[in-house]
This record gives C-alpha cells, sequence and structure tokens, in this order.
C-alpha cells in the first residue's frame, strides 16, 4: 500500500512540475508609435495560438508576452507581427504589409513618438 500511495504522490508531483513549465515570459522589440500600433500588435500576438498575454510598450517597443511553450515559440510571434506590418529585429514586414498600416502608424519613416495623439 505504501508504494501505491508513494508511486501516485510521485506522479502528481512531476505532472504539477510538468506543469509549471509550460509557461514563459519572454520579451522582444517590435516597431511601432502609437496606440493603434499597440492594439494592432497585442491582437497579432494573442491571435497566435499558445500566447496567453501580450503588452506592448509604446516607448520603450517592448512586447512582453506570457506564452505555453509547449503551442508556440518566438518565432511564430514574429511571423505575425510583420504579417500585420510591425518590424522585429529578425523579421521585417514585407512593403505590401507595411503599406497597410494606418499613415501615422508609419514607423519607418518618422521615429516620433505619437502615443499622445490617439488616446
Amino acid at each position: 500500500m505504501k508504494k501505491i500511495i508513494l508511486s501516485t504522490l510521485l506522479m502528481l508531483i512531476s505532472v504539477t512540475v510538468f506543469a509549471q513549465e509550460k509557461n514563459k515570459k519572454l520579451t522582444m522589440e517590435v516597431d511601432g508609435k502609437c496606440e493603434m500600433c499597440k492594439m494592432r500588435i497585442e491582437k497579432a500576438a494573442l491571435g497566435v495560438k499558445g500566447v496567453k498575454y501580450a503588452l506592448w510598450d509604446i516607448p520603450s517597443h517592448q512586447l512582453s508576452l506570457i506564452i505555453d511553450e509547449r503551442k508556440t515559440d518566438a518565432m511564430k510571434i514574429k511571423t505575425a507581427m510583420v504579417a500585420v506590418g510591425h518590424d522585429t529585429k529578425e523579421l521585417k514586414a514585407t512593403e505590401e504589409a507595411y503599406n497597410n498600416v494606418h499613415p501615422c502608424c508609419k514607423y519607418r519613416e518618422d521615429n516620433t513618438d505619437d502615443s499622445e495623439q490617439h488616446q
């Protein structure tokens, strides 16, 4: 009986440890400049299966994420960013995707921070 209880207890502990390691925090730089960019970036990130949390900071251009590593990885999220017209350090949006962002969101031509403009 002791062996059964001990085995069950060890299995529960290993399942608990595995479940705790599935979530990972990460940050990445994503180019953009305003509230409209923020909404687009966060929506694109949350649209990737396995992304549980996404928050993009306008001044620092840092996208903070919590992801389930079993379902996604950083490259899938970066691919989603460039698909909606936002560059990352490793990947650049196509001209077509970049041209689809709103004119005020054109971060390549202008490095100003328009975060006050769309609130």
